[in-house]
């Protein structure tokens, strides 16, 4: 996928969120065990370009990192300067960190970084109210100028008022258990959290119903990523709230045109998933025209 950057691989499971985490899942189909970490060749990915000499990922983007593990991974302290050096060089592409370990982040931060780099958009991950106030109020206190909270996989009621108060929380992703995992989501979690969100213009995701859904007393069962991101969708549960604005720097320290940054496209099969509201687009690989539904449109 052109919108993730998986310089390691491998994680350690740290709470009850990762009880039967996707990584895990899927290394496990593929004979692998998800507690090995390592280096990928990947690692340099922000950094290759076309033939032509430009950057295949164009001013801009918006590239999720460690997806299949943690940036804050006490096991991946050895390279995380490397990733650190290219995130600055590559300082007109907006990198997002996904984190269950906002503990570690003050220690893990460049000599450079000030009060936050402007491309760098921190979230972390809170699976219940336990976490949540476990997590949260460090997030409140790191020197990041872009902050966002994943609720994934929700496992409980959450309540976020108190940190969405503070005026840093941008968005809050929230979504149910996937792959082998079948804890259920109650949609009036859902519901509370995006009426929490909207009440403050907070842009709010619900980016999938898990495999597990409650509506309304009763239980469903939904088999497929694609399904659940469908459901998601309907459920109208997605709220675009104050837009985020992040001042893209080139390699001079000049700001980037607004000509110059990435324009996201989509295709047919976006138009079904939730994810569309805080995703990068379509990433042009064609599959989609292969099985006869791949028109493409281009958005703003």
């Amino acid at each position: 996928m052109h919108d993730i950057w998986n310089p390691w691989h491998g994680c350690v499971k740290c709470s009850e969120g990762c009880e039967n985490c996707y990584m895990y899942f899927l290394d496990d189909m593929r004979d692998k065990n998800g507690a090995e970490i390592y280096l990928t060749s990947n690692a340099r990915y922000p950094l290759s370009k076309n033939r032509n000499g430009s950057y295949k990922i164009q001013s801009g983007e918006k590239i999720s990192v460690c997806m299949t593990s943690d940036f804050f991974l006490a096991e991946a302290d050895q390279w995380r300067s490397a990733a650190w050096d290219i995130m600055r060089m590559r300082s007109d592409v907006i990198f997002i960190l996904v984190t269950k370990r906002p503990q570690r982040i003050a220690e893990c931060l460049p000599a450079d970084w000030g009060d936050g780099w402007e491309n760098i958009f921190l979230n972390v991950t809170t699976e219940n109210q336990k976490r949540a106030d476990e997590r949260l109020p460090i997030l409140l206190e790191l020197p990041f100028r872009h902050k966002g909270i994943y609720v994934a996989p929700i496992l409980g009621p959450v309540k976020l008022g108190k940190y969405l108060d503070s005026g840093q929380i941008e968005q809050v992703v929230c979504g149910g258990e996937n792959y082998g995992g079948r804890r259920p989501c109650d949609f009036d979690w859902v519901k509370s959290l995006r009426a929490e969100c909207e009440s403050r213009d907070i842009t709010f995701c619900f980016m999938e119903t898990g495999t597990t859904f409650i509506k309304d007393g009763k239980q469903y069962t939904l088999n497929g990523k694609r399904l659940q991101t469908s459901q998601a969708l309907k459920s109208g549960m997605n709220y675009q709230g104050k837009p985020m604005h992040f001042d893209l720097v080139d390699t001079w320290g000049l700001p980037v045109p607004e000509d110059r940054l990435y324009v996201k496209h989509y295709c047919s099969n976006c138009r079904e998933c939730a994810m569309k509201l805080i995703c990068n687009g379509c990433s042009g690989c064609g599959r989609c025209k292969k099985d006869g539904k791949g028109e493409i449109s281009y958005e703003e």
